[in-house]
């Protein structure tokens, strides 16, 4: 495939990635250096009009009433839009490649489910009068009760957040609440285990904070067609996105994107340019919707919340024998992009290493929260992060380097990834010894040895056994605080129906303390030991 690329793109593209050491300029810096490229918002079109939004002050309520009487009469004021304006009011972005239902309004109309939902726009003459018109608009509010934590929303009796997914987690292929991995039996291995750690760990929400916020400008065009200078990530999915909520073909648009003042990830929503095109739809001028800062910070989709539970069982020779991970994604009040997260978090369970026996279960969870989006890896930074810091404590549970502790355990060419895919091109061993090189940490002779091509396969390339399970969603336990020394357990359980795979034969016992004398920093307890 590669060899057919090249054939292809011959006269475009060079793949010989022959880039170290030598000075390639970026197409765009000239224009960034000297202050001439050009941004969607540099676009002033005479008789521009200006776009804000009223916004829900509350986290779940209905809407008993819109009072637009006294904005209506605001000087400047050219047009009032409700989301009975909106075409085609519910979308979703990924409804364009038939994956999930549109549940999110452009426009709230019976309901708002998260505090700032848009629930009117307003087109003005300038920015201020739009911002005084806004400050008139009176909403009568009945509060519902909200829920803002992924494990409380799955509890019975929890508020409903999202009435088109009524157990609040995204539904997949129609039938499925959640993602799903299940590889050897990884509770018989854990049962047999020498250690077993389990942990939780909780990210936060984390806004983009591009130095240009989003926004879009919008003007009539030739032809009954409209111009849209924007500054989304992803223009092939606005033009269509547009398309759709407006009821009108995808030609009707003509999209300028081009340079773009920080994504990250964030501007790939499709947040302002329905707005404002429908802005221009409605007065014949050309109509600006931009988000203010504070808009931005509180209101635009950030990286969304998560947390992960991961239950490791490891030998006290440093083998990892079972991995069970259970994650939440914090959707918010719609789902944008996080079922799609989801599907990636699975996708790289158990990490980039080999492990008999995964047991994984991710899901995507509405709550009354900031709709949450892409941000640079999203569905798999969090979770390595999870499983790298559970890698630090294991190693420091059975008294190994934590270099040499990944190097064991890292996939090898040859072996069998949890979704019964065998592992090529595999280099985790060799990243790990050049960063010790770098970093002037030593490694044992046997870890300097290691390679990524020896002693894959065989043993390690088998699918093991794996039981069917329950299609119930389990109960969500409390946080477990589990020492590093597993208790003997209370309940005996039988041993496991076919043994995990052998691992390569494990290192020599390591000392209690390092021979080397090497300082350590150890990133889990933030201490330097020896």
């Amino acid at each position: 495939m590669l060899e057919l690329r090249k054939d292809i793109f011959a006269d475009e593209r060079d793949d010989n990635l022959k880039e170290i050491g030598k000075g390639t300029q970026r197409q765009d810096m000239l224009g960034h250096v000297t202050g001439t490229s050009s941004y969607f918002n540099d676009h002033k079109l005479q008789g521009m009009l200006h776009l804000k939004v009223v916004r829900s002050t509350q986290a779940h309520a209905r809407i008993r009433r819109i009072d637009t009487t006294e904005a209506e009469r605001s000087a400047g004021v050219r047009r009032i839009i409700r989301g009975a304006d909106v075409p085609v009011n519910l979308n979703t972005l990924l409804s364009l490649i038939n994956f999930g239902k549109d549940d999110e309004p452009s426009l709230a109309v019976d309901k708002v489910r998260y505090k700032g939902e848009p629930v009117i726009a307003i087109v003005a003459d300038s920015e201020r009068e739009a911002f005084e018109a806004i400050a008139k608009v009176r909403i009568d509010y009945e509060p519902l009760p909200a829920v803002f934590d992924v494990e409380d929303a799955l509890k019975p009796g929890a508020p409903v957040v999202n009435e088109t997914y009524p157990k609040n987690t995204f539904t997949y292929h129609e039938t499925y609440d959640h993602q799903r991995l299940r590889f050897g039996d990884a509770d018989a291995a854990l049962a047999t285990a020498d250690h077993v750690l389990e942990q939780r760990y909780q990210m936060s929400p984390i806004e983009h904070a591009p130095t240009e916020t989003n926004g879009a400008i919008a003007a009539p065009d030739t032809n009954g067609r409209y111009v849209v200078y924007t500054s989304t990530q992803a223009l092939f999915f606005s033009v269509d996105t547009c398309a759709k909520i407006l009821n009108v073909p995808s030609n009707t648009f003509h999209f300028i994107g081009g340079t773009v003042g920080g994504g990250f990830g964030g501007k790939v929503d499709t947040l302002t340019e329905p707005l404002a095109i429908l802005g221009a739809m409605l007065t014949g001028k050309p109509v600006r919707y931009v988000f203010g800062r504070e808009e931005e910070m509180q209101y635009g989709p950030p990286r969304g919340a998560e947390r992960i539970y991961i239950k490791d069982g490891v030998m006290r020779d440093g083998r990892i024998v079972a991995r069970k991970i259970r994650a939440y994604f914090d959707s918010g009040a719609y789902t944008r992009l996080s079922s799609y997260a989801a599907v990636k978090c699975a996708a790289h369970l158990p990490g980039p290493y080999t492990i008999p026996n995964v047991y994984g279960d991710v899901y995507c969870v509405f709550t009354n929260r900031t709709p949450a989006t892409a941000m640079r890896g999203f569905g798999v930074t969090a979770m390595d992060f999870a499983i790298e810091c559970q890698m630090d404590k294991l190693a420091h549970l059975v008294n190994m380097d934590p270099m040499e502790f990944r190097i064991l355990n890292a996939y090898r060419d040859g072996d069998m990834k949890a979704h019964r895919r065998e592992a090529k091109n595999t280099a985790l061993i060799e990243c790990v010894q050049v960063a010790a090189e770098k970093a002037k940490w030593p490694l044992r002779e046997e870890f300097r040895r290691a390679s990524s091509r020896k002693d894959g396969g065989g043993s390690r390339a088998m699918i093991p056994p794996t039981p069917a399970d329950s299609r119930a969603r389990p109960a969500a336990p409390a946080q477990q605080r589990t020492s590093y020394d597993r208790l003997p357990p209370t309940v005996t359980r039988e041993p496991p129906r076919d043994p995990p795979p052998p691992a390569p034969t494990p290192p020599s016992p390591r000392p209690a303390a390092p021979s080397h004398g090497a300082t350590r920093f150890s990133s889990v307890f933030g201490t330097r030991r020896r």
